[in-house]
């Protein structure tokens, strides 16, 4: 009965396919008087993106898929990491067009809100010694993250570049969430570590992850947070 129960559970968490509009769920992203709710959703997503995010880098086994691929484009150009994360990001905004994808006011509270929190939380995290706690700490970062992917697309103010990637493939491939995830950070991952890129374990962790994390947060915040 109980594992019926959580086959049921893994099934809908995998093929969720949509992202739920909940009664806090803005009407447009391009909505620029939302709900006190729906902004208190929204920025509480991003922390938790920014958190999730600290715990990963604070783990020190690997670098994320989008920064192995920044690392190889380094590698292969001589440009500075930092300039080849802004041309890969401006590429995925760049894909928005032709997938039908718009800003809003969540896009640029992303890139405010989780650099911040990042800055501020990561020295009170230490890295641990074993590499079985580091891997943990990956685990536990990528489920925030994933919560907070969540909690900020559900808000419907405007995805952060990958997430925008995320949604805009999965309209026009009908495939589930998770899948459609896991398939970009794969491929960032791979085609990173073709031009030159350091792969960690964290990174294939995350990689593999993130899609069913991100689901997983769509799923419960739908069910348990109305």
């Amino acid at each position: 009965m109980i594992l019926n129960h959580l086959m049921k559970l893994f099934f809908s968490i995998f093929t969720l396919k949509k992202i739920p509009t909940l009664s806090w769920s803005s009407f447009n992203t391009l909505n620029l008087k939302p709900k006190s709710i729906t902004l208190l959703y929204l920025i509480f997503g991003l922390i938790l993106c920014g958190l999730g995010e600290t715990i990963l880098i604070a783990a020190s086994v690997g670098v994320s898929p989008w920064t192995v691929l920044a690392q190889g484009l380094s590698v292969k150009t001589g440009y500075s990491i930092g300039l080849t994360t802004f041309i890969v990001s401006i590429c995925v905004l760049c894909l928005w067009i032709p997938l039908k994808q718009k800003p809003g006011i969540g896009t640029m509270l992303n890139t405010i809100i989780v650099p911040i929190v990042i800055d501020v939380s990561l020295p009170f995290l230490p890295t641990p010694e074993l590499i079985v706690f580091q891997i943990l700490q990956v685990i536990i970062g990528v489920v925030i993250l994933g919560l907070g992917i969540g909690f900020y697309l559900i808000a419907n103010l405007g995805p952060g570049p990958r997430d925008g990637l995320m949604t805009g493939l999965q309209k026009i491939t009908n495939l589930p969430i998770a899948l459609i995830r896991a398939m970009i950070e794969i491929s960032a991952v791979v085609c990173g570590w073709y031009l030159g890129g350091i792969v960690g374990l964290g990174t294939i962790v995350f990689a593999l992850g993130i899609g069913p994390s991100v689901s997983a947060g769509l799923f419960f915040i739908s069910r348990y947070i109305k």
